[in-house]
């Protein structure tokens, strides 16, 4: 083999190979979890162990396919296997429980059925910067869940199950002391929202979204007993943003979209706060070099995400200065949470 340049060719050890084939597979064996989601296998096991055939019959399955199918969902600890050949629901596996205070049950589903035909087309992207959306002559994603019932249903209840996995953390270090009216902009389901309610009994809050978001957060604010304390406003943030609050809130909503969205839906929000308000950004922030770490894998993910389904990005800390102060707001503070998000302060200059 010619050696050019002169350099020495150095190639992995063979103890690398393993770990590389699971990096690989990871992505297709996805699709056994995503599958489980959506034949309901962990609600089924909720009760105690089954058999492959009981299975079968309540999902309508093939009962050989299946049985392969449990059995891959055994090597990935989401079931296990008993030696009368029985089923059982791990610890794991729990977390595909509809039924679960912290399912991931909606997030499975939605990456493995909704985002898994986009990735597909990462090489298309990443030549191009467009959305895969764009090539396979798709909606934008927000107008595709308008007119689909379901698929919208899967996002936000997607959406609020990763919400709450931050929302106490959200809480936790920011101090909303002060605020009588919060507007969550964006907000889905209201997830956070009803967290920082039920954290702030004084507190009322607003949440502003797409109308087909609306009716699932009045049913998220009536389970959570927090109906009469939250208004509920259906309109687009590209069109405008009450001027009703006293801090404004927005989680995950900057990332979804390029510069020259965000500066739109920045400068909506800068005409609504109050020169004593304040606006929360609950984002992502891209480190300034990537290292092989379990938060540089969450945050390049879903930058990836942003990449392949949609036409948005994540962002570094001066970036999110940057446009913060295009729309006339300075960064007031930056606190991290134990996640991958952090919690930026901004205020108007």
């Amino acid at each position: 083999m010619p050696n050019h340049g002169g350099a020495q060719t150095s190639y992995p050890p063979n103890s690398a190979v393993p770990e590389f084939i699971q990096l690989i597979n990871n992505g297709s064996m996805s699709q056994a979890a995503c599958v489980a989601a959506e034949l309901g296998l962990a609600d089924l096991l909720a009760g105690g162990p089954k058999r492959a055939d009981e299975l079968a019959i309540a999902t309508g399955c093939h009962r050989p396919s299946l049985h392969r199918l449990l059995r891959a969902l055994a090597s990935l600890n989401i079931c296990c296997e008993g030696e009368d050949g029985a089923f059982s629901l791990t610890q794991l596996g729990s977390l595909l429980r509809s039924d679960a205070p912290n399912s991931l049950r909606s997030w499975t589903v939605l990456c493995g059925k909704h985002l898994w035909p986009l990735w597909g087309n990462l090489l298309h992207s990443v030549k191009t910067g467009e959305s895969a959306r764009k090539l396979l002559g798709q909606n934008d994603c927000f107008d595709a869940l308008e007119g689909d019932q379901q698929a919208a249903l899967i996002f936000h209840r997607a959406m609020a199950e990763l919400t709450r996995l931050v929302a106490n953390e959200i809480v936790r270090l920011y101090p909303f002391d002060g605020i009588a009216r919060l507007m969550d902009v964006g907000g889905g389901y209201g997830a956070l929202l009803a967290a920082v309610l039920q954290s702030y009994p004084e507190m009322t809050g607003l949440l502003l979204d797409l109308p087909h978001a609306i009716e699932g957060a009045r049913r998220q604010m009536a389970t959570s007993g927090l109906t009469q304390r939250c208004e509920f406003i259906a309109g687009n943030f590209f069109e405008s943003v009450p001027d009703q609050a006293d801090a404004y809130l927005l989680k995950a909503v900057l990332h979804d979209w390029d510069d020259e969205s965000c500066g739109l839906i920045l400068r909506n929000c800068r005409r609504a706060v109050s020169p004593k308000g304040r606006i929360l950004l609950i984002e992502r922030i891209l480190p300034v070099r990537f290292e092989s770490c379990w938060l540089h894998h969450a945050i390049a993910r879903m930058d990836l995400t942003a990449l392949v389904a949609l036409d948005g990005r994540e962002r570094t800390a001066a970036e999110f200065s940057q446009l913060l102060g295009a729309a006339d707001f300075q960064i007031a503070r930056v606190i991290q949470t134990s996640l991958e998000y952090s919690i930026i302060e901004a205020r108007p200059r």
